[in-house]
């Protein structure tokens, strides 16, 4: 068995990862890499494999840092399936037609501004031809997709639809398992299950995003929002809240619904201005099987849980342009989540610069990014090309991360019963891999490796 990191490797975004047993060829997950527009485009566009040698592709979940060139693979080649739970084929297939919109819009915009044209990575019709490529399973669901190598999704408890990859196949006469977590979740987390417990592998492949820090606790998520939201209202100013149109603007919505229907905050309104997160949230209303005992008791006491008494979801672009001129306390979620592009810019612009408002980061914000000077609170922030002075109050809520901390993914990578003769560390930025690596080792771990980009591992098991 070989594996080769092409992305999420030193890093957490582009996850890809080529895993090789005998003469098979097994895609893991297809991201897009996010980071500064040259540096994207052109690690995006690297073809450091044939992609009509693939015999597969398997989806660990539907965010785009997974997900995003799965239709730049279908143009350049691959023609086989694309292995995914069902609610992350409908995630997919609105998700990345956004991308492809997207990535048309800044080309245009690009060239209007008279700035170095950078061409869409792919169309709607790469996006089309891609969907048809999908075969969807649920979880505990095992199948084939290559001749005797099985595939088992089991829920990771990250986001609506996502897996852990458990890979089944027979070498030098014995039976072989490959774990990928993909991205693992919290426990206890609202709306979804808890991630699965493996107990058995040869070889794990995880996630270490969070690997040199935990996060705030999760019971605390409620009573610090709701801080936020009072001493923002009290002052006459906005809350404004960037966020991932995939599952982090529905727990934040879920935990305003639950608030409101305590009486703990005002009833005012609340505004999420993003077409993607009104859409994912509907896919939400079809794949209630996924969800825990808290959100079906929301839902028996509270009706709708994504329903408050004042909110808007709004899709078209005139609603989002008279938010800018609302008088008062309101809420704004918009996408996107680490502020890079969508309408979220628009109201950062608008807001930013008043002392009364606040900015609530509830997600990762990776190096280079927006939403990373956000956190860092730099004194100017450039946004459309233009600084501006940060004077709104910016609070980093940790608790509503869903991934794993650091003392969850030690629980994780020791919890195997017959210990893996390896762990492959990705999906993550150095300090964490590092951190998360020497835990691993104190805790008697074999074989942890960090997995460094275009470097392959060979096993011999």
């Amino acid at each position: 068995m070989k594996i080769t990191s092409f992305g999420a490797a030193g890093n957490v975004t582009g996850s890809k990862h080529l895993l090789e047993i005998s003469d098979h060829r097994i895609l893991l997950d297809c991201g897009l890499f996010q980071g500064s527009r040259e540096q994207a485009d052109r690690k995006n566009r690297e073809s450091l494999f044939d992609p009509s040698t693939l015999d597969a592709v398997v989806l660990s979940h539907a965010h785009i840092d997974h997900s995003g060139v799965l239709p730049l693979l279908i143009k350049q080649g691959y023609t086989g399936h694309i292995y995914s739970t069902h609610a992350t084929y409908n995630l997919c297939n609105i998700m990345l037609l956004d991308s492809a919109f997207i990535q048309k819009r800044d080309a245009e915009w690009l060239q209007k501004k008279h700035r170095s044209f950078i061409a869409p990575l792919y169309d709607e019709n790469h996006v089309y031809a891609t969907m048809k490529r999908f075969v969807s399973y649920s979880y505990e669901e095992r199948f084939e997709v290559a001749p005797d190598i099985y595939v088992t999704f089991h829920d990771a408890g990250h986001v609506l639809g996502s897996a852990m990859v458990e890979v089944q196949y027979r070498e030098k006469n014995r039976d072989r398992r490959f774990i990928f977590s993909g991205d693992i979740g919290r426990k206890n987390m609202p709306l979804l299950q808890d991630p699965w417990e493996p107990d058995d592998a040869d070889v794990v492949m995880m996630e270490s995003t969070y690997g040199d820090r935990d996060h705030d606790p999760i019971e605390t998520n409620e009573a610090k929002l709701a801080e936020v939201v009072l001493r923002t209202v009290n002052r006459g100013g906005k809350v404004i809240i960037p966020s991932f149109a995939l599952e982090r603007a529905q727990e934040v919505v879920f935990c305003l619904k639950r608030l409101e229907m305590s009486g703990t905050i005002p009833e005012i309104p609340v505004f999420v201005d993003s077409p993607l997160t009104v859409n994912i949230t509907e896919i939400f209303r079809y794949h209630t099987e996924n969800f825990d005992d808290e959100f079906r008791q929301v839902m028996q006491e509270g009706g709708d849980p994504f329903l408050l008494k004042h909110i808007e979801y709004i899709r078209n672009m005139d609603d989002s342009l008279r938010i800018n001129s609302f008088k008062g306390p309101c809420i704004i979620i918009s996408a996107s989540g680490m502020c890079e592009v969508g309408r979220i810019l628009h109201h950062l612009r608008n807001h930013c610069e008043n002392p009364k408002n606040t900015i609530v980061i509830v997600g990762f914000q990776a190096q280079n990014t927006l939403g990373r000077r956000i956190v860092e609170r730099q004194p100017e922030i450039k946004i459309f090309g233009v600084k501006r002075p940060l004077n709104a109050e910016v609070k980093t809520l940790n608790g509503f991360s869903a991934h794993a901390g650091r003392q969850e993914l030690l629980e994780f990578g020791a919890r195997f019963r017959r210990r893996p003769k390896n762990i492959l560390l990705v999906h993550g930025e150095n300090a964490s891999l590092q951190a998360l690596k020497s835990g691993l080792e104190e805790q008697k771990a074999r074989g942890v490796k960090i997995m460094r980009e275009a470097q392959p591992q060979r096993f011999d098991l």
